[in-house]
């Protein structure tokens, strides 16, 4: 028997990320589980309006989208827990700007610069709308057909309620081959 939790946000767990964005002239991190597709060229970002991310965001309209896996992850959870208007993070990760004009981690396997479109403003989040300008991909994560392979990717997923980083890389089945499957059983 299901039991009702009430309005609990329950689509966890989603990909940590990093999004990299100048504030104040300065380049400024911050790890981010609230994260979202729109469609194949745009994505959302969620941000809590107090973050000191958001006002560089919405200042220069650009952030960078990178993927964390298990390497960057102790310096992604530190850019998670401190507050770039108390320290300066901007030197905790290596990092180059992007054609798009968005900082971007030399250690992060896959990275996305994007342009924010548009900002749907809740009372407690900025959810920022952004177009997907570059993508970059280490090539050891490419499959022979050019496409990035999460199973040698290996993002780190975030969930809440507990709060827990899991690990991501099993294929357990292909797209559409399940259903068919099953059509052809019943």
């Amino acid at each position: 028997m299901k039991k009702n939790v009430g309005s609990v946000m329950a689509l966890y767990p989603t990909p940590a990320v990093v999004i990299g964005t100048m504030v104040n002239g300065k380049v400024n991190w911050v790890l981010v589980g609230h994260i979202g597709i729109v469609g194949h060229d745009r994505i959302l970002i969620s941000l809590a309006k107090p973050h000191y991310t958001n006002q560089g965001v919405i200042e220069t309209g650009k952030l960078s989208v990178n993927v964390v896996d298990e390497n960057l992850l102790p310096r992604a959870d530190y850019v998670g827990i401190t507050s770039g208007a108390k320290v300066d993070k901007s030197e905790v990760f290596a990092y180059r700007m992007g054609e798009a004009g968005a900082p971007l981690i030399e250690d992060s396997p896959l990275v996305m610069e994007c342009e924010v479109v548009d900002n749907y403003q809740t009372e407690t989040f900025d959810n920022f709308i952004c177009r997907i300008a570059n993508t970059y991909v280490e090539e050891s994560v490419l499959n022979e057909k050019g496409k990035v392979d999460y199973t040698k990717l290996k993002p780190v997923l975030f969930e809440m309620p507990n709060y827990n980083y899991l690990a991501t890389g099993d294929v357990i089945a292909k797209c559409t081959r399940l259903g068919k499957k099953y059509k052809k059983e019943n």
